[in-house]
């Protein structure tokens, strides 16, 4: 004797067709104040998704087909405005600065830029040799 497998469908599965104007009254109601579109959506059987799909594809701005002009008049340019010349700026020569790195041991660093003021960095190292 020979088992054979079978299997039973309980439920039909369907594809549903909505109209136009059903989809429109469902986003429609997506921007009423104080709805959520979840609940919108679980009420009318349809998954969150679809809704904001919709709500998408029925809310897109098609852009002009032919680009809008605005009308342009020319005028005569006026004369420039009469200001002192200004002094020729002096280029201020940078200082490169680098990082300098101390080990003050357990595991403790201290990074200062190499421009520091050395009497205030002794002061500094002497507060934290203290310690």
């Amino acid at each position: 004797m020979t088992k054979h497998q079978i299997e039973v469908i309980t439920s039909v599965e369907r594809r549903r067709r909505w109209s136009r104007e059903e989809k429109e009254r469902m986003v429609a109601a997506t921007f009423e104040p104080g709805a959520s579109v979840s609940e919108i959506a679980r009420s009318v059987g349809l998954h969150v998704s679809q809704l904001f799909r919709w709500r998408k594809e029925l809310c897109q701005i098609s852009a002009p087909s032919t680009p809008q002009l605005v009308p342009v008049e020319i005028a005569t340019a006026l004369p420039a405005p009469s200001t002192p010349a200004e002094p020729p700026r002096i280029p201020r020569s940078r200082k490169k600065s680098s990082m300098v790195t101390i080990e003050l041991g357990g595991g403790r660093r201290l990074r200062v830029e190499s421009d520091v003021d050395t009497e205030a960095l002794g002061r500094i190292l002497d507060v934290l040799e203290r310690r």
